[in-house]
């Protein structure tokens, strides 16, 4: 009796023992959700574009800000910055790409960390260093004179989309679709637009972006370089990302009167004398 009493004991054991067993392995733990998340908005970016990072947290620590830190395809840091965490656990930063530090085309990559050391993350996105400019022509009909002229332009970061002369003003007006800050090279005849001093001598145009004065003097300006020859004047302007018209003013435009006009007005001239002569017509009183 006594055995058989052990031998039920030790069955109701075993029995127990296989039964956990068993609801261990046919019933897998849940994955835990990881204690910190990072993303960039987009996979790609060009320079002037604004990087977006956004994550969460699992456990907010009160008082204590999240580490970003960006490195380029060579493991150079090119970003680093500490923000604050929400209360929900997200989080958002923004950062331009501008600056030296951002020479290298290929995969960066973003490291997030925050209270712990243990607690990090990464994402990758591709930057591409340099922008192909777009080169073309763009020709300018002057509305008093009629005539038409090319003007030659080298872009970055966008594209010309219209130029238009303002006689009142005597400006060249290049209105831009900037996708990207960038800059925009311009060749532009002298005979459409130049300024000159009273002297005759080449004089500065004033820059006028989306009505805002260039300050020649700032650190960083908008005309980059000037360059001329005796048929025309060489600019390259800087923009930025949003910027729409660059408005640049001179001294002088284009004669009211063309080369056709300019012939016609001689050959009336030379008719009027040629009839006063013939007929004795006089166009200046007696006295």
């Amino acid at each position: 009796m006594r055995y058989v009493l052990v031998l039920t004991i030790l069955c109701v054991v075993i029995s127990v023992f296989f039964a956990s067993s068993f609801e261990q392995v046919s019933s897998p733990s849940q994955p835990t959700a990881p204690a910190i998340t990072v993303s960039t908005d987009k996979s790609s970016y060009l320079p002037g574009d604004t990087i977006v990072i956004s994550g969460s947290v699992k456990y907010v620590v009160k008082n204590t800000q999240l580490s970003i830190q960006i490195f380029d395809p060579i493991n150079n840091l090119v970003h680093v910055d500490q923000i604050d965490v929400s209360e929900d656990g997200k989080y958002t930063d923004s950062i331009k790409a501008v600056g030296t530090y951002w020479k290298a085309s290929g995969s960066y990559t973003v490291k997030v960390q925050y209270a712990l050391p243990g607690v990090t993350a990464q994402a990758t996105f591709t930057f591409q260093s340099s922008i192909s400019p777009v080169r073309g022509v763009f020709y300018v009909k002057e509305p008093d004179s009629q005539q038409t002229f090319g003007v030659n332009y080298t872009i970055t970061g966008g594209t010309v989309k219209d130029m238009t002369i303002d006689v009142e003003s005597i400006s060249l007006i290049v209105s831009v679709n900037s996708t990207t800050d960038g800059t925009v090279t311009l060749q532009i005849p002298r005979v459409l637009v130049d300024a000159k001093t009273n002297s005759g001598q080449d004089d500065a145009f004033l820059i006028v972006i989306d009505g805002s004065m260039c300050n020649p003097n700032a650190q960083s300006p908008c005309l980059l370089s000037e360059s001329s020859n005796s048929g025309y004047r060489n600019l390259t302007i800087q923009f930025y990302q949003g910027d729409q018209d660059i408005e640049i003013i001179g001294t002088q435009i284009v004669p009211e009167f063309g080369p056709i006009a300019a012939l016609v007005l001689a050959i009336a001239i030379i008719s009027i004398i040629a009839v006063s002569a013939k007929t004795g017509l006089r166009f200046i009183p007696k006295y």
